[in-house]
């Protein structure tokens, strides 16, 4: 991995002990790059589990959350995602879009930025169960699961020759494409990893790498820094322009605060702090004290919304202020989540980080059941979701070096 993290930063804000989980977290070498010195030894026992059952429940429900929020702000976004404050005015009334609407063929359709942060959850589990076999290069494996969302963008459907699919690709569901941006199609086409130093699509600024990004923040047993890390190495396979990549490793770093109990005040100071360390860091850091500072500002509304925005409201600066703001002044989730998709700006973007960022602080029963019972892969997105709460919670009791669950591996191979 690049090493480019200074691990100077001040993080004094963390309330939470890593003792919360079983799952041991990668070491930081001194620049900060993950490395394996942290892992066991290949002939080292699990290690114990040390969660409670109430916190293993309680991070589940924010887990959940997470994805599930994801996935309704998504969809919520998707139908007025090419339309101005005017248009969707228009298109849906003066009050804007208040209920699901079609999208692609039917209500509560997702788009690329659900599937895309599945593959990330999915390649997260894949590098846990694969550090049994000695071998610990995160990155490498969301980068396999990526190129496995890639396939499902030109194929019929799931390949049934291909041993490492798992059963996350064998989702005919996905095999479907919901508007993906180009940075992704390319930075996905071919097996080369990109680095900090040599990214992929440098001049990408959208927020797709961010709103993918969620399931870092689900790691609660690594360092705020290294979580940062890891988001930013695998923003740049597809978006190489610091405002883009960084946007995501803050997220990540924002969603890990709150799943870990913390509020979203504290979450996002952290961020803010972990940041200052990053070369071209100004225009995020900028965008994140636009949002806290508009929260003392006019009543909540469209027009202050967009006003968060430094540009044209497509970059990923601007969707990560415009998320984290909707989700400072919500009232209740389908609030913060309609304010997030109504101003005009990419309303699936902001839809998406929203609602992750309000289901990891609520959990899963704050999520609307109407829009829930609507959602397209709910089901698949649920499935996805406990699976990797189990592996953060009781990684150890389902694979190790000694240890096979055959029905684990055949879900997650190590291939």
């Amino acid at each position: 991995m690049d090493t480019t993290v200074d691990t100077t930063v001040d993080t004094t804000a963390d309330t939470t002990a890593d003792t919360t989980s079983p799952t041991e977290a990668p070491a930081a070498d001194a620049t900060g790059a993950v490395t394996t010195a942290g892992a066991p030894a290949p002939e080292a026992a699990p290690a114990p589990v040390l969660w409670g059952r109430a916190e293993q429940q309680d991070f589940r429900s924010r887990v959940r959350g997470a994805l599930l929020g994801s996935a309704i702000g998504d969809a919520l976004g998707a139908p007025v995602a090419a339309l101005s404050l005017n248009g969707i005015r228009e298109t849906h009334g003066p009050r804007g879009l208040t209920e699901l609407a079609p999208a692609y063929g039917r209500r509560g359709a997702v788009t690329a930025a659900t599937q895309l942060t599945l593959f990330t959850a999915d390649g997260l589990i894949r590098a846990h169960v694969r550090r049994d076999t000695g071998t610990w290069h995160p990155p490498t494996d969301v980068h396999r699961a990526y190129r496995r969302w890639a396939a499902t963008q030109s194929d019929w459907g799931p390949d049934e020759r291909r041993a490492d699919n798992g059963w996350l690709a064998r989702e005919e569901w996905l095999y479907a494409r919901r508007g993906p941006g180009r940075p992704c199609l390319t930075g996905f086409a071919d097996d080369t990893l990109a680095t900090l130093d040599r990214p992929k699509n440098p001049t990408a600024r959208d927020a797709a790498a961010a709103a993918r990004s969620a399931p870092f923040g689900l790691l609660v047993g690594w360092e705020p820094a290294l979580v940062l890390q890891l988001a930013v190495e695998c923003a740049v396979q597809s978006h190489g322009h610091p405002t883009a990549y960084l946007s995501a490793g803050a997220f990540a770093v924002i969603v890990h605060g709150l799943t870990r109990g913390e509020s979203l005040d504290a979450a996002v100071r952290r961020a803010l702090g972990l940041l200052g360390a990053r070369p071209g860091h100004q225009p995020v850091t900028d965008a994140l004290h636009r949002a806290v500072s508009a929260v003392t500002g006019a009543a909540p509304g469209p027009e202050t919304v967009a006003s968060l925005a430094s540009g044209d409201g497509r970059g990923a600066e601007d969707a990560l202020a415009v998320a984290v703001y909707c989700a400072l002044v919500a009232e209740d989730v389908p609030h913060g989540l309609r304010l997030a998709v109504n101003w005009g700006g990419d309303s699936t973007a902001t839809g998406a980080l929203c609602g992750a960022l309000l289901g990891a602080l609520h959990g899963e029963t704050a999520l609307p059941p109407a829009w829930l019972t609507a959602l397209e892969g709910r089901a698949a997105v649920l499935e996805l979701a406990d699976d990797l709460a189990l592996e953060m919670t009781q990684g150890p009791a389902l694979h190790g070096p000694t240890l096979i669950t055959p029905a684990w591996l055949a879900r997650y191979p190590r291939g």
